[in-house]
């Protein structure tokens, strides 16, 4: 019997040592895809073959990385393409001058930052691709971007090992980042796509690794990664609105694993709603408020008036030291005599304005064309008289109230039975008269819409108002880049033509008293 129980043991010792061995060999019997053979290796002091490969072939990446995006990276010595969009960007931040641009501020505030450490100081104007930089320190802000564009490769490495645990398909996915002639051409200049690359791979590989600790909710490691995701991914979205689209891609899957916890019947619903409030916490709220804070840091560091504050209101604008409304006493209540100008209440809308340039003959009579315009003019101003009375410099002041009859001269603002020329739906608005003469067509009446007291007064900024023509029509225009073109005549940058909303008084100029 003693040799039985001993060949008993023994088959049992075997068994034990073939089942480490298989589990060694397995990734799946430890955390993070570490076999127990590589921890056994480092136990004794060997370095794992395939380790030792995987690190090999991870730096070879990253060399090769940097080298082909720093490679002439102060080539060629002149802007390039966007640069002079992003260089200008740069050029506001670091001057502290506001602007508008349809791009959320990270990417460019990044760029302006990376500027001002190498030295760059925000003199070189970025007017047109092909000036050359001279002396001015540009090559910091390529670095810059290249060295995100870089990072890009080892964020795909790590991704994808985080997917497959093989290290010929992270360097095989990683190869095709890092000799794509697109990415490291566009990781070269002054952009914000490399910057925008960078985050939407650091948000991808967070994610990933958010999902792999799905075995271990509510650790340490499981808060870390979905916070982590949180954050990249609402950086992505503050470069570039494209960043939704990753965005889209992370709530699509959390959504299809919070489908899966509810379809567990071994989770209470009290425990998938604990699971649905921390993916609210981490990837809605937290990515909102980072947002929300690059805004505040946008415009915490832009004190000052530049050429974006037109785009905005008049009570904004009066908070732009130097702009003409900071800290400047107008007076409360408008007046006839007065001359103003006269701006769209939405966001982004533009100021009234016309110009010497007259409508087509195939769009009615051949009167002064009256449109939108984005930025300060003389063109933008209007004088505000009665409607039937002559204008007189010397008449007493009178206030203009809701109700009232009005003439807006600049020309004559005037509209008719003419269909407008792109929106032929809409009667036509024009300029028309001489001298401030015209005719019955040329009569509003101002409607108050919100912004005033109960004595009926319009106030400078504050009140907002319609214009109804004598002909029961609202001032109308629809804000859209197209343009009426006569002999080739084409309107100003940021020229829109317009559609009927409700307009406030930007500010006035002066008083008839």
């Amino acid at each position: 019997m003693a040799p039985r129980k001993g060949k008993k043991k023994d088959d049992k010792l075997s068994d034990s040592e073939s089942e480490m061995q298989d589990s060694s060999e397995n990734p799946r019997f430890s955390k993070s895809g570490t076999s127990f053979s590589t921890l056994k290796s480092s136990g004794s002091g060997r370095t794992n073959p395939k380790v030792l490969a995987r690190l090999i072939a991870f730096a070879g990446l990253l060399l090769v990385t940097f080298i082909t995006r720093y490679y002439t990276i102060d080539l060629p010595e002149h802007i390039c393409w966007d640069e002079t969009h992003f260089g200008k960007h740069a050029n506001f931040y670091i001057k502290g001058e506001f602007f508008f641009d349809v791009h959320p501020p990270l990417a460019k505030m990044s760029i302006a930052l990376a500027g001002y450490l190498s030295g760059y100081n925000g003199s070189f104007p970025f007017d047109k691709p092909g000036d050359q930089y001279g002396e001015n320190q540009y090559v910091g802000m390529r670095l810059f971007c290249a060295t995100l564009g870089a990072l890009c490769v080892p964020l795909a490495y790590l991704t994808v090992w985080e997917l497959t645990k093989s290290t010929g398909a992270a360097v095989l996915g990683t190869a095709f980042i890092v000799f794509d002639h697109g990415c490291i051409t566009i990781s070269q200049y002054i952009l914000l796509d490399p910057i925008l690359m960078f985050y939407i791979m650091l948000a991808t590989y967070c994610f990933t690794k958010f999902q792999n600790c799905k075995d271990s909710p509510y650790s340490l490691g499981w808060w870390v990664w979905m916070t982590a995701s949180g954050v990249s991914l609402s950086c992505a979205f503050s470069c570039k609105w494209v960043g939704l689209f990753v965005i889209l891609w992370a709530g699509i899957t959390t959504v299809v694993n919070l489908w899966d916890l509810l379809g567990d019947l071994s989770l209470s619903l009290f425990e998938v709603g604990k699971h649905f409030m921390a993916r609210v916490l981490c990837l809605i709220m937290v990515p909102v408020l980072v947002y929300l804070f690059w805004f505040a840091i946008h415009f915490y560091i832009l004190p000052k008036t530049g050429p974006g504050d037109g785009f905005f209101s008049s009570a904004f604008q009066s908070t732009l030291k130097g702009n003409v409304l900071y800290k400047n006493t107008v007076p409360a209540d408008l007046a006839f005599g007065s001359i103003v100008t006269i701006k769209n209440h939405r966001a982004g809308g533009a100021l009234l304005h016309s110009h010497p340039h007259l409508y087509p003959k195939e769009h009615g009579p051949e009167q002064q064309q009256v449109t939108c315009y984005s930025h300060k003019d003389e063109n933008n101003r209007w004088l505000i008289k009665k409607a039937y009375e002559d204008y007189d410099e010397n008449q007493p002041l009178e206030f203009l109230k809701n109700g009232d009859w009005i003439r807006l001269e600049h020309r004559n603002l005037h509209s008719h039975a003419e269909k407008a020329p792109l929106t032929t739906h809409h009667h036509q608005v024009t300029g028309y008269g001489e001298n401030g003469k015209g005719d019955g067509n040329d009569f509003w009446r101002i409607e108050i819409v919100s912004g005033s007291e109960s004595d009926g007064r319009i106030k400078t900024v504050k009140t907002m108002f319609r214009l109804i023509h004598c002909l029961k029509l609202h001032l109308t225009s629809t804000s859209h880049p197209l343009s009426v073109t006569n002999a080739g005549f084409k309107p100003k940058e940021g020229e829109v033509t317009s559609q009927p909303w409700q307009w406030p008084i930007n500010y006035r100029v002066r008083n008839a008293i």
